[in-house]
C-alpha cells in the first residue's frame, strides 16, 4: 500500500470514530451503574436485631400467634429505601437475636432464611448462648397455654451469613450474665446490685431458670471478600432494668444503663473493626452516645415496643442514613426490629 493510501485509510478511521462517539458514551454509561451497583453492594455489612419473642406475638385481646419464621423475615428484612417484600432487599449478614427457645429453633430459623435467598440449606449458620435451656415459669399472657409454653424456653443468638462472614473456633466469647436488683434490696444507686445469676437470680423455684434467657453471647468473625473484623454481641436484659439499672455486683452498668460487655467479649470487640451490640434493654432512654467509650454510636429513636423504645442497636462503622430511622414498623413480633446497613 502506498504511503498515501495509508494516510487516506487513516484518515477515514478518524473521522468515522470522531462521528460515533454518542454512541460509545451511551454504551459505557449505561455498563458503568450496573458494576457500581454490584461493588457498592459488596461492601455493605447488612445487620439485624429483633427479640423474636420465640416467635410468638401477643394480641391486644390476650390471645397470641404463633409466628413462622418466612412471616417474621418477611416482615423485618428491607431494601435500602427500607421497605420490606421488594425484589431489592438483599440477604442480610448478621441477624442479632433475643428470646429464641435455642439451638434447634435457631438452626430451623436459619435455614428459613437460607431458603429464603435461594441458599443451600447451612449457608446461615446460627450461635446460642444456651443450646437447650430450662424451661420457666408464667403463661406469657396467652390464652391458650400451648402457645405460652413455647416461650418457656429463651436464649440469645447471631445468625450468620457462612458464605459472606467465616467464624474461627476461638472467636466466640463466654456467656456472661446480666445484673439485677433482688427484690427486698436497697438499690443505693447500684451498690445493690448483683449478677442475676443462681445463687442470686430468682428464689421461686418456678423461676430457677429464668435467669438463662438474659445470659449474653458474642463472636469475631471476618468478611472473606476483605478480611475486615466485625464483633457481634446480643444481649437481653431483666425487666427489673427498667425501674433500676443493674450490670452486675454493685454495678449500674455503663451511663447508668444496665449494659455490661464481659472481658473476654470485650477482647474480641478490641480486635474488631466494625462492632455491633444489638440488645433488648428493658429500659427506656439510653442515650445514643452510652457505648461510645467503645467508639459506637446508638441508631434509631422510634418506639419499640408498644409506646416504649427498649430495643437497641450500637454500631461502630459507617451507617448508612435510614429513611425509616433504622426502625421496621411491619416487624411480626412484639418487639421493632432495627437494622443497621455498614459500609466498608
Amino acid at each position: 500500500m502506498t504511503l498515501a493510501r495509508r494516510f487516506a485509510v487513516a484518515t477515514a478511521a478518524v473521522a468515522t470514530a470522531l462521528t460515533t462517539p454518542v454512541l460509545t458514551t451511551t454504551v459505557l454509561a449505561q455498563a458503568a451503574p450496573s458494576a457500581t451497583t454490584s461493588v457498592t453492594a459488596d461492601r455493605v455489612l447488612r445487620v439485624y436485631t429483633d427479640n423474636i419473642e420465640n416467635l410468638v406475638r401477643n394480641n391486644p385481646d390476650g390471645t397470641c400467634t404463633r409466628i413462622s419464621g418466612p412471616d417474621h423475615l418477611a416482615s423485618m428484612l428491607v431494601d435500602d429505601n427500607g421497605k420490606t417484600s421488594t425484589s431489592s432487599v438483599v440477604a442480610p449478614d448478621l441477624l442479632i437475636v433475643q428470646q429464641i427457645r435455642g439451638q434447634g429453633q435457631a438452626d430451623a430459623y436459619a435455614d428459613q432464611l437460607s431458603a429464603k435467598f435461594g441458599l443451600p440449606a447451612g449457608a446461615y449458620k446460627a450461635i446460642v448462648a444456651w443450646a437447650d435451656p430450662e424451661e420457666w415459669g408464667g403463661s406469657h399472657h396467652c390464652s391458650d397455654q400451648s402457645l405460652g409454653d413455647l416461650k418457656k424456653r429463651q436464649t440469645n443468638g447471631l445468625i450468620y451469613n457462612s458464605q459472606r462472614l467465616s467464624l474461627a473456633a476461638g472467636d466466640v466469647s463466654k456467656y456472661w450474665s446480666a445484673g439485677w436488683l433482688k427484690p427486698g434490696t436497697a438499690y443505693d444507686d447500684g451498690a445493690g446490685c448483683t449478677l442475676y445469676k443462681p445463687p442470686n437470680a430468682d428464689s421461686d423455684s418456678t423461676d430457677q431458670y429464668k435467669w438463662k434467657r438474659t445470659t449474653a453471647i458474642a463472636a469475631r468473625f471476618t468478611i472473606k471478600a476483605t478480611g475486615t473484623s466485625v464483633f457481634a454481641a446480643t444481649m437481653h436484659l431483666p425487666q427489673e432494668n427498667a425501674s433500676h439499672a443493674c450490670a452486675g455486683d454493685g454495678d449500674k452498668g455503663i451511663g447508668g444503663s444496665g449494659i455490661h460487655v464481659a472481658a473476654d467479649a470485650t477482647s474480641l470487640m478490641n480486635a474488631s473493626t466494625i462492632r455491633v451490640i444489638g440488645i433488648d434493654a428493658n429500659r427506656t432512654g439510653i442515650a445514643a452516645n452510652t457505648l461510645s467509650g467503645f467508639g459506637m454510636t446508638g441508631h434509631g429513636t422510634a418506639a419499640t415496643d408498644g409506646s416504649r423504645k427498649i430495643d437497641y442497636i450500637f454500631v461502630r462503622g459507617t451507617v448508612q442514613p435510614s429513611p425509616i430511622d433504622y426502625t421496621v414498623a411491619s416487624t411480626k413480633s412484639n418487639h421493632l426490629a432495627l437494622y443497621a446497613f455498614i459500609t466498608f
